[in-house]
């Protein structure tokens, strides 16, 4: 495996002390330059590139996001966003994750909570090195008030439906781009995106923005409804049941699964067990096999399973699992998933 160079771009002495220590323990990732500004970022990257880029958003002389939109307009790298967890910093990193950052992570620096921030930091940027951002049109889906593009026609008939989605490393656009075609009484839709705690509330306003559908985090209890997106917490497993006709969902804490939470895989299994063929099932961009075990149990139980492909993912890493364990039932680039989905769902019916 080939060395991972990062560049660290933040304004705090102590940050850049944890984040170049904590990085230079990881095999295979190397810290080759740490900038306190965006300035000194750019002369750094020009000099030496970089595979990976953890950027700060608040910096003094210029704002991270205004360096991220320059940086991928004229010299595109993987950007891991590392944002405090306020209302304030979480819509921005939506915003940064929609100018072409390929992950988020809090930055949380008490004492309890160094060493986990530092696990995941790794996985993140082990995540964002095998990302391809040179092709990919970002900021194309900034929030709006209204859905960008017209869904697709009605599906009708689908209240005793799920759709079921997953996705990691690039999912929040990914996700955008489906959500924005899908129409108004789509079935009943549950997602999980890997995502700290915190993030995946300001996602699902920014998705509620975009799609025709309404999207909301989900709570505990809720039961699964025609027209609604439920987005799983950032640390909690969705769990799905079935209380006589209707299909309820259940938040559960735990460990993490597929070293994840939440994870994928258990939100499909518990679909596969709940909903059966009445499901469909897509599993989108993301580093690692979460969600693969999980679809092959949903197209094992009679479920059509969606695959997106690899010349239009970010990281085409768990669809590439799942496909390889034979859990998808076919692959469609991203363009062309909400189309798959509104079809899976009208032979649903027949």
């Amino acid at each position: 495996m080939s060395t991972i160079n990062v560049l660290i771009v933040d304004d705090s002495p102590t940050v850049q002390r944890i984040f170049s220590k904590g990085l230079a323990r990881a095999d295979g990732i190397e810290v080759v330059g740490v900038a306190p500004d965006p300035y000194a970022a750019r002369d750094m990257i020009v000099k030496t590139p970089p595979d990976v880029l953890t950027l700060d958003i608040d910096m003094p002389r210029m704002d991270g996001l205004t360096f991220l939109r320059k940086l991928m307009k004229h010299f595109p790298l993987p950007v891991v966003v590392v944002s405090t967890l306020t209302a304030d910093g979480s819509q921005k990193a939506m915003e940064a994750l929609a100018s072409g950052a390929v992950e988020v992570l809090e930055k949380t620096l008490t004492e309890d909570k160094i060493n986990e921030l530092m696990l995941e930091l790794v996985r993140k940027v082990r995540a964002a090195a095998g990302a391809r951002v040179g092709t990919k049109a970002f900021g194309s889906h900034l929030a709006t008030s209204r859905p960008a593009k017209k869904p697709l026609p009605a599906i009708q008939g689908g209240a005793d439906k799920v759709l079921a989605i997953g996705s990691s490393t690039g999912g929040t656009e990914a996700l955008a781009n489906i959500l924005e075609r899908l129409p108004a009484d789509t079935p009943g839709t549950i997602i999980v995106q890997h995502m700290p705690p915190g993030f995946t509330a300001q996602m699902a306003v920014r998705l509620d923005g975009l799609s025709a559908m309404n999207v909301r985090e989900a709570v505990d209890g809720d039961v699964i409804e025609q027209g609604v997106a439920l987005v799983a917490p950032g640390d909690r497993h969705l769990v799905v049941h079935k209380k006589g006709s209707r299909y309820v969902i259940e938040l559960r804490d735990g460990p993490r699964v597929s070293r994840h939470k939440p994870s994928v895989d258990v939100q499909f299994s518990s679909v596969a067990k709940a909903v059966g063929a009445d499901a469909v099932g897509v599993i989108l961009t993301g580093m690692g096999r979460d969600g693969a075990q999980g679809l092959l149990e949903m197209r094992q139980a009679g479920a059509h399973t969606i695959g997106q492909d690899e010349a239009s993912c970010v990281v085409y890493g768990m669809p590439r699992e799942a496909m390889e364990l034979g859990a998808v039932a076919e692959e469609a680039s991203l363009n062309r998933v909400a189309d798959r989905i509104c079809a899976a769902f009208v032979t649903c019916r027949v």
